[in-house]
C-alpha cells in the first residue's frame, strides 16, 4: 500500500510539471519574485551553489551543461558560491572568483567551456569531496594546492590575482548567495536576479528550461 501511495505521489508531481510547462508559470507555486533583487544580474541565469552540496553537484554534472546550451543566447550562467558553507568555503571562493577573472582575461565566455579554469577547479572540488570523501586534514593551504593544480594557475599568480579590484567585486556580490541558500536552501537557481525557480524542476531539465526561458522575458 505505502509503495502505491509513493508511485501516485510521484505521479501527481509529474503532472503538476508537466501542466505548469503547459499552461506557464504561476509565482508563488513555480517560482518566487525576491523582494530586493540581486543587482547587475538581468538577462543572467544565477546558481546558489556550495563546492560542498552533494546535489549542487549532481545537477552540474547531469543537467547544467544541457542547460547552458539551451539557454546560449538568453541568459548568460552565473554561479554564486556560498562563502559559508563546507570546509574552506571562504578560500574556495577566493579561488573561484580569481578563475573567472583569468577565464574572462583569456576570452573564455562560458562557465562550461572545456578550457574553463574555474570549471576545472570547481569539478576537481567536487569529485574530490564527494567521490573521494576528501576533507583536506592537513589544513587550508592543501584545499587551494587542488584548485589551483587542477586550473593550472600557479599560486604566484593566484595572489596576484587575489589583489585585482574585480575578484573584489565578485566575492561582495556573492555574499547574497548566504541569505538565498539559508531561505531556500541549496541549489537554488535565480532568473536576472530576482526570480527564484521551485526546487521540484532541478528535477526536470527540460522544465527548468522552460521556465527560464519564460522568467528571462520578465
Amino acid at each position: 500500500m505505502r509503495g502505491f501511495f509513493v508511485n501516485i505521489c510521484r505521479i501527481l508531481a509529474v503532472v503538476g510539471i508537466l501542466n505548469a510547462a503547459a499552461f506557464g508559470f504561476v509565482e508563488g507555486e513555480d517560482y518566487i519574485k525576491l523582494e530586493t533583487p540581486v543587482a547587475n544580474m538581468n538577462k543572467t541565469l544565477a546558481k546558489v551553489f556550495s563546492y560542498a552540496c552533494p546535489i549542487c553537484y549532481e545537477t552540474d554534472k547531469i543537467m547544467e551543461p544541457d542547460i547552458a546550451k539551451a539557454l546560449e543566447g538568453i541568459v548568460e550562467f552565473k554561479p554564486l558560491h556560498i562563502k559559508t558553507q563546507g570546509v574552506y568555503a571562504k578560500e574556495a571562493s577566493e579561488i573561484f572568483a580569481v578563475l573567472l577573472i583569468k577565464d574572462k582575461d583569456s576570452g573564455i565566455s562560458s562557465v562550461f567551456d572545456k578550457d574553463s579554469r574555474f570549471n576545472k577547479a570547481k569539478m576537481a572540488y567536487y569529485k574530490a569531496y564527494h567521490d573521494k570523501k576528501e576533507r583536506w586534514k592537513i589544513g587550508g593551504k592543501s584545499f587551494i594546492k587542488a584548485g589551483l593544480n587542477a586550473s593550472g594557475l600557479s599560486e604566484d599568480e593566484f595572489e596576484a590575482l587575489k589583489k585585482d579590484p574585480r575578484v573584489k567585486e565578485i566575492l561582495d556580490m556573492w555574499s547574497i548567495s548566504y541569505d538565498i541558500a539559508k531561505t531556500y536552501g541549496a541549489p537554488t537557481y535565480v532568473v536576472n536576479g530576482k526570480y527564484i525557480i521551485n526546487s521540484k524542476y532541478t528535477n526536470s531539465t527540460d522544465t527548468l528550461i522552460s521556465i527560464i526561458k519564460e522568467l528571462a522575458d520578465k
